[in-house]
């Protein structure tokens, strides 16, 4: 298993992904999401001491019409991050603290990773990954997206790309 971008590693690792390629994807990976959302309009934060459904919650009541945050990364039991336009995220922190957040840190990223905002990243992506020759997995992987083991080498694109939009 990898979190996030060490999902590539995870593939690496089970033989599926060939070193120069993984190289190449988290290459284009990392310029697509940069180009996603422009700097200083998207943010994230970490949210310590709260059920994971109370921050899901939170975020709900934050995001507006205009202005969305999500959770991304369910890190472990009390430990959620958020995702999403700077404006929302910061309104969901208060939200959180006031709520009895042991702790919430506004991180300092350069992109809302695993939002929906990194929707022109997996359009992009596809392409990169549909280049790539997947092999079969030597060990099976558990997937970032839904956190099941795979070792079907036909799902592996499929799964790249929803994580980059998906929390993880």
């Amino acid at each position: 298993a990898g979190h996030s971008l060490g999902e590539y590693s995870a593939l690496v690792a089970s033989g599926s992904l060939d070193f120069e390629d993984a190289v190449w994807a988290v290459r284009k990976r990392g310029e697509y999401t940069q180009e996603a959302v422009p700097v200083g309009v998207g943010g994230m934060a970490a949210v310590l001491g709260l059920p994971d459904n109370q921050v899901d919650e939170i975020c709900l009541e934050a995001s507006e019409e205009d202005s969305y945050v999500a959770a991304a990364n369910y890190n472990s039991i009390g430990q959620v991050v958020i995702s999403g336009v700077k404006k929302a995220v910061e309104n969901a922190a208060k939200l959180a603290k006031e709520a009895g957040a042991k702790r919430v840190v506004l991180l300092d990223i350069s992109a809302p990773f695993h939002s929906q905002l990194m929707k022109s990243a997996v359009h992009k992506m596809r392409d990169v990954l549909d280049g790539i020759n997947f092999l079969d997995f030597k060990i099976p992987m558990v997937t970032n997206f839904n956190a099941k083991t795979i070792s079907d080498k036909s799902k592996i694109k499929t799964l790249l790309l929803d994580q980059l939009i998906s929390p993880v």
